[in-house]
């Protein structure tokens, strides 16, 4: 405990990661507050009987924080942002004009969000229609506030908090801790945690204080795999030549390239999750008499589903394979080992190496992809075992994966902080494998 608070000591006495912490907090607020501002001309005495806690639409209100079914002006949240990442990510290995820009640098980077940016905003004004036709009724409007204009604004009202949300979440990247997009995500589920405890506390009674046990030693192992698997590392040995500079030798020593079991991090989670919201927002704007949009649309809005379960599953090891793809460059690395004289053993330098790296690469991204898809899929278990769906939403799937991963992000960044002011790190003994333990050679 006394070295606990020595490290939180630490934390608060290096100015830089002081400022960035207050700076992430404050934006975090701001992200909180903005999600009880109901839209214009909305009566928030109505919204609470709307029946949004269900199903998909449930995961769309706890991504929000509550924000979804208070009709907020973060209604969107940050989902149409992440849309439309995934578009220019997907252009990029399609349309050769992006593929250029990629390689471009910093000019062709800025440019690809500038146009990220312009797609994130035609996709919410497409998603702030449906939304509003789907779920803003007439007796949730004041009297006289249920023009064409008011709507107008209504719809102006989302895209503007997409994009703040947006600009909070690049502003906690750049002036903050890091991970922008993802803990604003990860902040709206926790807000809605604690109410879920108490909702699954109340429901089991002191009746069911045995299976309650059960249910939160089971959550317990579930997280302690998702944080071990989420950490898991394959270590390529590298090996440097001896070279002679001066009166000095340097080289000749062996390292290790660190892999990650699960490269892509919490990402394909976020980029499957956006992609099942659509079908919620969509099938309204059909009408009713679609059947055929209607069954979809029914199938595809309970989590529980199998239809839900197994699309949900195949896009996130689709994602995987996807993000790691782009993400972690087999070639590249081949180039750095062979141009700073490193090499791996048994394999020549250059395209044998990087077809070496390649094949690892994707032979721990299947399993590593497999155990994500599993374990998003667990909710739905969970509730067919008797536990409730506000409580099942974190009893694994996207809500504990993100919060695990964002958390861990979040630890290495604070702890590369305090080692680059030659303090202890975060844990003594057991230190976290984002950080290698010895040099890396890329």
């Amino acid at each position: 405990m006394k070295k606990f608070f020595s490290t939180i000591k630490n934390i608060f006495s290096i100015e830089e990661l002081r400022m960035r912490i207050i700076m992430t907090l404050l934006f975090l607020v701001v992200f909180r507050l903005g999600s009880f501002i109901v839209l214009p001309g909305i009566d928030p005495s109505t919204i609470k009987s709307d029946g949004t806690n269900e199903g998909l639409l449930g995961i769309i209100n706890v991504f929000s924080g509550g924000a979804f079914n208070n009709v907020s002006v973060f209604g969107l949240g940050i989902m149409p942002y992440i849309s439309a990442s995934i578009v220019l990510q997907l252009l990029t290995f399609a349309v050769p004009h992006f593929q250029k820009l990629q390689k471009d640098g910093e000019s062709g980077r800025k440019k690809i969000n500038q146009y990220t940016r312009l797609l994130t905003i035609v996709i919410t004004l497409a998603q702030s229609i449906g939304y509003l036709a789907a779920f803003v009724k007439p007796e949730n409007i004041y009297p006289g506030m249920d023009d064409v204009f008011m709507n107008f604004v209504r719809i102006i009202s989302l895209v503007a908090g997409t994009m703040f949300c947006m600009w909070m979440g690049e502003r906690i990247t750049e002036k903050g801790i890091g991970n922008g997009i993802s803990m604003l995500i990860m902040v709206g589920i926790i807000s809605r945690l604690p109410a879920a405890i108490l909702i699954e506390v109340g429901d089991k009674k002191l009746q069911g204080a045995l299976p309650l046990l059960i249910e939160f030693f089971a959550l317990f192992a579930v997280v302690m795999a998702v944080v071990a698997l989420t950490q898991a590392t394959r270590r390529i040995a590298v090996q440097y030549a001896k070279q002679v500079v001066g009166n000095k030798v340097y080289g000749g020593q062996r390292q290790y390239v660190p892999l990650k079991l699960i490269g892509a991090g919490v990402m394909p989670i976020i980029f499957a999750q956006s992609v099942m919201f659509v079908p919620a927002l969509i099938t309204p704007l059909l009408g009713d008499g679609n059947d055929w949009a209607q069954s979809i649309g029914v199938a595809f809005a309970d989590f529980a589903s199998w239809q839900y379960n197994v699309t949900f599953a195949t896009l996130i090891i689709v994602f995987t394979f996807f993000y790691t793809a782009i993400t972690v460059n087999p070639q590249q690395m081949a180039e750095d080992l062979k141009r700073n004289g490193g090499f791996i053993p048994g394999v020549k330098p250059g395209q044998q190496t990087s077809e070496y790296i390649d094949d690892i690469l994707t032979k721990i991204t299947f399993p590593g992809a497999i155990f994500l898809a599993l374990v998003a899929v667990l909710p739905a278990f969970a509730t067919m075992a008797g536990i409730t769906r506000d409580f099942a939403y974190f009893f694994g799937g996207t809500s504990l994966l993100i919060m695990i991963g964002v958390v861990l992000d979040t630890l290495q960044q604070i702890e590369s902080y305090l080692l680059m002011r030659h303090y202890e790190g975060m844990m003594k003994s057991g230190r976290l494998k984002g950080r290698a333990e010895s040099p890396v050679a890329v």
